[in-house]
């Protein structure tokens, strides 16, 4: 098996020159906590990418779900739909208001909620749905506004991770009756840490408005009408957003490039399954995400990362399903979510990474796959 001091990080931001100078500016010009002229200039922009009239810039994407959540009204005795694959902070924002993350299993087709399990699981105290969009795959969204529109409940979108993502054209940030984004550093436009609120409701960003800042009347200073919170950006991280969003289109392309790479140079391997695409969908390029061996595989996804991690190749596996985790441990039918967590794998996704390096990582994946072949562990022929 090849062997090399070099070695590829799962993830890596993409800065540049102009990140630096926005930087430099903000810094110098002494606006550096939540007020500043990149802070407006982030939200008006954020909000016309997105197709929507309000952008509300947060401290986070954990931050943004739960002013999000407490600005639709969700509290105490409530409950939530969310898919059973997502990241913890989408229930954990759930319980920050007192109220019941009830999960629901996914689709294969799309690795995202299942409509036909949403509709089965709203009973009277439901109040929410939140649709992740799983790995920058959009979720349903026809169909889950049907759903929400039919029994009056609040639809947010998670989309995280699918910044850049398009359902017949229509960006991601428009879809739902608000949208979360996260700028982690491993997303794919990044301010170290981040988030942000899209809506068309203005009354809504207007809410999430007074929240974010304490709960202070804009109208008269130091009065507190409400509990509120410090979710507020800050205009230094903002700076870095308005560099990103100069270079997001070339940024998507690249990442796109190293995604569609991979599905190129692993196409027709063996136990190697690409993520599913729908029609009409375009997905954001968080992660180049795959499947590792046939469905019911329990333990060949963690050998391999094993052995990729020894020839430099970092990996992540899939999310734990939320039902499993013990602040959120509940009973139902999530069959898809626990193959997908157990098979789930992304490898390197960054910029950085020219054609040469996809195909040098491809390359060990195979090496790497080929030698787990007929080790303990794995049933024989349960993925050849």
């Amino acid at each position: 098996m090849e062997t090399t001091e070099e070695s590829f990080p799962v993830s890596r931001p993409s800065l540049s020159d102009i990140e630096e100078r926005y930087l430099l500016e903000a810094f110098r010009s002494g606006w550096i906590s939540s007020i500043g002229p990149y802070l407006r200039q982030f939200e008006e922009r954020f909000a016309i990418r997105c197709g929507v009239d309000s952008a509300v810039a947060t401290t986070s994407g954990t931050t943004a779900l739960h002013l999000a959540l407490a600005a639709a009204g969700i509290g105490v005795g409530d409950e939530v739909i969310v898919p059973d694959l997502t990241y913890v902070a989408t229930p954990n924002a759930v319980a920050y208001c007192g109220a019941r993350a009830v999960c629901v299993d996914v689709l294969p087709t799309t690795w995202c909620l299942d409509p036909v399990a949403v509709e089965a699981a709203i009973g009277p105290r439901t109040r929410a749905i939140i649709a992740v969009d799983a790995y920058g795959h959009p979720a349903d969204y026809d169909s889950l506004r049907a759903i929400a529109r039919r029994h009056g409940l609040f639809l947010l979108a998670d989309a995280a991770e699918s910044f850049g993502a398009t359902v017949r054209g229509r960006p991601t940030g428009s879809l739902a009756d608000a949208t979360v984004f996260s700028f982690f550093g491993n997303k794919i436009i990044t301010s170290g840490e981040g988030g942000c609120v899209t809506t068309a409701d203005p009354a809504l960003a207007d809410r999430m408005r007074l929240l974010r800042g304490q709960g202070m009347d804009p109208q008269r200073r130091y009065w507190f009408p409400i509990l509120g919170y410090n979710y507020r950006m800050t205009n230094l991280c903002a700076a870095l957003l308005c560099a990103q969003l100069d270079r997001a289109d070339d940024i998507i392309a690249e990442r796109d490039r190293v995604v569609a790479g991979y599905e190129e140079h692993l196409a027709g391997t063996a136990m190697i399954t690409a993520q599913p695409t729908g029609a009409d969908v375009r997905r954001g390029p968080w992660m180049a995400s795959f499947l590792i061996g046939a469905e019911g595989s329990t333990d060949l996804r963690d050998r391999l990362a094993i052995r990729l991690s020894k020839v430099g190749v970092d990996t992540r596996p899939f999310f734990v399903p939320i039902h499993e985790l013990p602040a959120h441990r509940q009973n139902g039918d999530f069959a898809v979510t626990i193959d997908l967590s157990r098979r789930g794998i992304n490898f390197p996704t960054y910029v950085d990474l020219d054609e040469a390096a996809v195909k040098t990582v491809a390359l060990r994946i195979r090496q790497c796959l080929d030698a787990e072949v007929g080790l303990p562990g794995e049933p024989s022929g349960s993925y050849l």
